[in-house]
């Protein structure tokens, strides 16, 4: 069995800490790490085992950070602005990516954290490779629901201590941060058009059939308008969560995708003619 080592750090950003944490398998057949972002609820520890079955599993090193205001990094004081998806990929990821010295990576969000990856790949060419899971391409009106839903649920006694388990003191910002947000009719409008197309390498788009928070329109936007290289992946019988529901397919998806980058140089080539394929 392949040895894992993990290692925590605190990295400096322009607003305070970001706790980030790496898994390394002792015999990695790959040095380009798998950079894992988190949804709008979640942190490091939320991915509970997933990082280290990704690390395992890929042979490749595994990294996942709470954001600024999330998890056992540095708190917040006010609610992220509308523009927040994009404001990750210009503020807060060069820091950490500059804290851990990477050059090359690939990204892997969830919900939230997959909107990001894609801002992020638009915008620096040391991305090798994009993979969204249940992530949003713009706002739907099953996404209003289920957030209304959700809102609702953490107004009854004793829900927030979910929250205070994995953010502590921060649980009431980031629900906030979740709800005031995404419920704002100033964000109906947002979606990922100007940032896809300008995502060159290779896309992954999963996505469950049951997603509570939105449609496979979500991955038929994000694999149909990348510039590069794209598959979608829909998973059956799956809802928001499919590294928790799915995870063995979840983990055999990402492996066969990043197999099928054959050569390196062309991770971060266009095509005239990109591939899609839908799975």
């Amino acid at each position: 069995m392949n040895d894992l080592l993990t290692k925590a750090y605190e990295i400096e950003s322009p607003g305070g800490k970001i706790y980030t944490k790496q898994w390394m398998p002792a015999n990695a057949l790959s040095e380009i790490p798998i950079v894992l972002l988190h949804d709008s609820l979640g942190s490091v520890e939320l991915w509970r085992d997933f990082p280290e079955q990704l690390a395992l599993d890929l042979s490749r090193p595994v990294i996942a950070y709470d954001r600024l205001g999330f998890g056992q990094s540095g708190p917040r004081t006010e609610l992220p602005g509308l523009d927040f998806i994009a404001e990750e990929a210009v503020k807060y990821f060069p820091a950490m990516k500059k804290g851990l010295s990477l050059t090359r990576y690939v990204l892997f969000g969830h919900s939230v954290g997959g909107a990001m990856a894609v801002n992020i790949a638009a915008r620096e060419a040391g991305c090798a490779a994009v993979i969204t899971m249940a992530s949003q391409a713009f706002v739907e009106a099953r996404t209003v629901a289920g957030i209304v839903a959700a809102k609702h649920a953490f107004e009854q006694p004793g829900e927030i201590e979910r929250l205070r388990k994995w953010h502590g003191a921060k649980a009431e910002w980031v629900l906030n941060a979740w709800t005031d947000v995404w419920l704002s009719p100033e964000f109906a409008g947002w979606s990922l058009a100007e940032s896809i197309g300008q995502v060159v390498c290779p896309v992954l788009a999963i996505h469950g059939d049951q997603d509570e928070y939105g449609s496979i329109a979500f991955p038929e936007f994000i694999a149909g308008r990348a510039g590069g290289r794209s598959q979608m992946l829909i998973l059956e019988n799956c809802g928001h969560m499919p590294h928790k529901e799915k995870p063995a397919e979840v983990v055999e998806a990402v492996k066969v995708f990043l197999e099928g980058v054959k050569d390196i140089s062309d991770l971060i080539v266009g095509h005239a003619h990109p591939e899609k394929t839908f799975l």
